[in-house]
């Protein structure tokens, strides 16, 4: 009967964690973390970089098809431009949609840059851009995303 009553007494005493315990646990959650927050912040930045160019080609796809139906012109001009894909197209069927359904914006919630005729590059097509992850516009240059520029 001794021998129960000291077994119930040391169950009982022990329910929880010591704080040595915890300090361990705590400390390897700790390195767990150090370990991987590193490399999903990485991961989001290059997901954000990769939508925004797929954004950014998406817009090139919708001025061609404006020029397409403006006897191969570009709208001249800067960033304002972009507004013109809003609207439908006023030459053929009057039922047309607009080129686009809205206003896009970069993985960032930043509107595009937008320049025609382009002075950033060598190519005949319109200069389109985002301000980046650092949403300072560098004139395309930085860390901002273009359409002249695809290196990773």
């Amino acid at each position: 009967m001794y021998r129960v009553k000291q077994t119930q007494r040391a169950q009982q005493k022990r329910h929880g964690f010591t704080l040595l315990e915890m300090l361990i646990v705590l400390g390897i959650i700790l390195v767990i973390a150090a370990m991987v927050v590193p490399n999903l912040l990485g991961s989001q930045k290059k997901a954000n970089i990769k939508a925004t160019r797929a954004s950014i080609h998406n817009l090139e796809q919708a001025f061609k098809l404006y020029a397409a139906e403006n006897n191969g012109e570009y709208p001249q001009g800067g960033q304002e431009q972009i507004q013109l894909l809003l609207e439908p197209p006023t030459s053929g069927d009057k039922a047309a949609e607009p080129f686009i359904e809205s206003m896009p914006l970069d993985a960032w919630g930043q509107v595009f840059q937008y320049e025609y005729p382009n002075n950033k590059s060598k190519s005949t097509k319109p200069a389109i851009w985002s301000s980046g992850p650092n949403q300072q516009d560098e004139n395309g240059s930085g860390d901002d995303v273009n359409n002249w520029d695809q290196t990773e």
